[in-house]
């Protein structure tokens, strides 16, 4: 198993190496960024932006590396600006990513909310991946367990999670099989790099 529970055949892609570690990591891991027509380094999320790529692990600690190095710079091999917000701006763009993935899950029927209806999913064995908010109640949550062979998202918040539902606040929902599944799993693990600390813990949004 790889990180955040992600299938070990992630690895198996196409790799580069990150300019904070210096050590090669599955792409699936990263955040490539890209030099804009400023000169400003941009997130390129999607993987979809022109230009020659600058790959950082998809943790807090590289990007901040990669920043208070001048490693971007570098790696460049140009002047460039680095915006200060840039891992806040990154962090919430990797939100938005997994909210909008698990928004077209539920419009698919392919993803239900509410302690209830996730009960009876992980019941018939329905339920491929659990994700909880990270500021729910802890006696709440431990209620439910993550499916036999499925994933745990535990890293969003209630509000968060209420976006893909339509909701104000949502505590615990869960993905089908198929679908987008893979993909909600594989975007909210780039996330947890960016919110959760080496013991486990979701850091409080905007700390």
């Amino acid at each position: 198993m790889g990180r955040a529970g992600v299938d070990k055949s992630r690895e198996d892609g196409p790799e580069r190496k990150c300019i904070a570690t210096g050590d090669t990591h599955p792409t699936s891991d990263m955040i490539r960024f890209v030099v804009g027509p400023d000169g400003q380094i941009v997130a390129d999320v999607m993987g979809k932006l022109p230009g020659r790529g600058i790959w950082v692990l998809a943790t807090r600690d590289a990007l901040e590396v990669a920043v208070g190095k001048g490693l971007f710079a570098r790696a460049a091999k140009q002047a460039v600006t680095v915006p200060e917000d840039l891992i806040v701006t990154l962090e919430a763009q990797l939100a938005r990513r997994v909210i909008d993935l698990v928004s077209l899950a539920r419009k698919g029927g392919r993803a239900v909310s509410g302690y209830e209806k996730v009960k009876d999913w992980l019941y018939k064995d329905d339920a491929k991946v659990l994700l909880q908010a990270s500021d729910g109640s802890e006696r709440g949550k431990s209620k439910l367990s993550t499916p036999e062979g499925g994933k745990f998202i535990g890293w969003l918040t209630a509000d968060e999670l209420g976006q893909a539902f339509g909701r104000e606040t949502t505590i615990h929902a869960a993905l089908g099989y198929g679908g987008l599944a893979q993909r909600v799993v594989e975007e909210a693990a780039r996330l947890k790099g960016l919110r959760v600390s080496d013991g486990g813990k979701a850091r409080r949004k905007g700390k």
